[in-house]
């Protein structure tokens, strides 16, 4: 498993188009599928060639959207047995939306999805952006290599815990990959989240992930966050050396470049999760000896 150089600088337009291309795609299996709890619905999952939905029930059929990171390709695949294509290669987010409704009609699966990108600062309707035209498969393909590697440590993870945990899945509103443990017990309620927040938050979390660095950060970085944070927290010891506390974000970071060029890049996110998890968990008193394995 490959750890690539991923500078935000030299794919941030191609980052930005694949983003909102994603949360096509993604809207269409929120569409599709019902709500499950902290929105475990939405989420895509990496695959043995890029993301994936998963299988969406459609009537008596199902249907599969997968981004082929391989062969740069959007694929549709139906329980019937149909398959449709669509290139990615340099087009806009309007033109990739057509493409896209269109291949749907074309195999007679109606859906509807509003149209309105999520989650980032001057949303452009995808129908009428063509400000977001970039794809380098370059870049796109190397994307696909660090989360398939982040992926693998994720899942061993996860593993370890027995409590409730999400899947280790793709957040393309947020657009970043990510798995959430719970302490089982409710949060106490945000009295100004909107209806996703307040979902997603219901109940006391320590939440893991990586994602490209777009807005201040401006560079790849994995995270660690627990909430509500505990007294304390931002104080904690951390493993790897180089792991810190943002005051700017309020979590924990590693950059992906410190995970990337260290000897054993694996053990070091791994140090980082486990160390972040344990930050968190002992300060808010979860009961780890019912929780872990």
């Amino acid at each position: 498993m490959t750890w690539p150089s991923l500078p935000l600088e030299e794919w941030k337009d191609t980052c930005a188009t694949l983003h909102m291309w994603t949360q096509v795609v993604g809207k269409i299996r929120l569409a599709q599928t019902p709500l499950v709890n902290h929105w475990w619905n939405v989420p895509l999952y990496v695959s043995a060639r890029g993301l994936t939905t998963t299988a969406m029930p459609h009537g008596d059929r199902f249907f599969e959207m997968e981004f082929d990171f391989a062969e740069h390709e959007l694929v549709t695949k139906s329980s019937d047995g149909e398959i449709a294509v669509i290139r990615l290669e340099p087009k806009s987010v309007a033109t990739f939306y057509a493409e896209t409704m269109n291949m749907l009609r074309e195999l007679g699966l109606q859906v509807q999805i509003w149209t309105m990108p999520v989650e980032i600062q001057d949303p452009i309707p995808f129908d009428q952006d063509e400000q977001h035209a970039s794809y380098d498969p370059e870049y796109a393909g190397r994307f696909w290599e660090v989360l398939r590697a982040s992926d693998k440590v994720m899942q061993e993870f996860r593993s370890r815990f027995i409590g409730k945990s999400s899947p280790v899945h793709f957040f393309w509103g947020s657009f970043d990959l990510a798995v959430t443990r719970f302490s089982g017990r409710p949060a106490p309620a945000r009295p100004d989240a909107d209806l996703i927040t307040r979902e997603a938050y219901s109940h006391e979390v320590i939440s893991h992930g990586w994602w490209p660095g777009q807005g201040p950060l401006g560079k790849p970085a994995f995270y660690s966050y627990t909430a509500p944070a505990p007294e304390g927290l931002k104080a904690a010891a951390l493993r790897p050396d180089k792991a810190f506390w943002s005051n700017e974000l309020s979590e924990f970071l590693l950059y992906y470049d410190d995970v990337r060029t260290a000897v054993n890049p694996n053990e070091a996110l791994m140090e980082f999760l486990e160390s972040t998890y344990e930050a968190g968990a002992n300060l808010a008193k979860w009961d780890r000896a019912s929780l872990e394995r």
